[in-house]
């Protein structure tokens, strides 16, 4: 294979890369979202600088992807901090699990998505929106939200909270000696945002100390509440934020 022809290739390996190139448009993607209160030093320790906390208030999401271009379908979780740069409101993706290999690397190596594997499902169970996340065979997390109890607008041009804002990410890829090759916060911001329905109402959650998968080292102090989001939207590439490696 020619030089030119390895720069044209999206992703490795170049036999059959992982993924194509973006963006990528995803059809019916569903969200349950679960907002609590946490500890304040904890926040701030889970913030790389220069983020800083907007508040105590995270969040747990649990997403059902069933169809991602050139990424299939799979369902995932989130641990999300709402945070301010330069003055900015943002959310800090600080971490991620999901449960199928082409959108793990490609979120990964483009925008710096936290991921790593982890078996997350969504589903209605009865009366009850159910998100629960298995890493290495042990459940980790259950958020439960009442179904559909309450219908609420989110106008098109904000998206709200959790969709509209800036996403940032953390992105750290070592050299081949094991120094960085990059460090830096990523920005990405959705866009073709189509909201299919959006349902508010009373949630809980539970989170299980685990070493690997250690969402609650923010722990729950109170559950503010739920919300139940479906959408259409479009994941483009990421901007540069901040880098760690760029000369003072």
């Amino acid at each position: 294979m020619k030089a030119e022809q390895v720069l044209q290739l999206p992703s490795m390996p170049l036999q059959s890369p992982s993924f194509p190139r973006g963006p990528y448009r995803f059809t019916d993607r569903e969200y349950l979202v679960v907002q609590y209160r946490s500890d304040a030093a904890a926040i701030r320790h889970a913030l790389p600088e220069p983020l800083e906390p907007d508040g105590d208030i995270v969040a747990v999401q649990w997403l059902d992807l069933p169809d991602g271009t050139g990424l299939g379908g799979y369902s995932a979780a989130a641990q999300v901090i709402p945070c301010r740069y330069q003055g900015e409101a943002c959310n800090f993706i600080s971490q991620m699990y999901l449960d199928n290999t082409a959108p793990l690397q490609a979120g990964r190596e483009i925008w710096g998505y936290p991921m790593k594997y982890g078996e997350a499902d969504l589903h209605v169970e009865g009366d009850t929106l159910t998100g629960t996340l298995v890493y290495a065979g042990q459940r980790v997390a259950t958020g439960t939200m009442t179904f559909k109890h309450e219908s609420v607008k989110i106008d098109p041009r904000e998206q709200g909270e959790h969709i509209g804002r800036t996403q940032i990410t953390l992105k750290l890829i070592p050299d081949v000696d094991g120094k960085p090759a990059v460090a830096q916060l990523v920005a990405i911001n959705f866009t073709d945002v189509v909201v299919h329905g959006a349902w508010a109402g009373k949630a809980a959650l539970e989170l299980i100390p685990h070493v690997n998968a250690p969402l609650a080292d923010l722990p729950v102090r109170q559950v503010v509440g739920g919300l139940h989001l479906k959408t259409d939207m479009t994941l483009p590439y990421g901007r540069v934020l901040h880098d760690y490696l760029a000369p003072a």
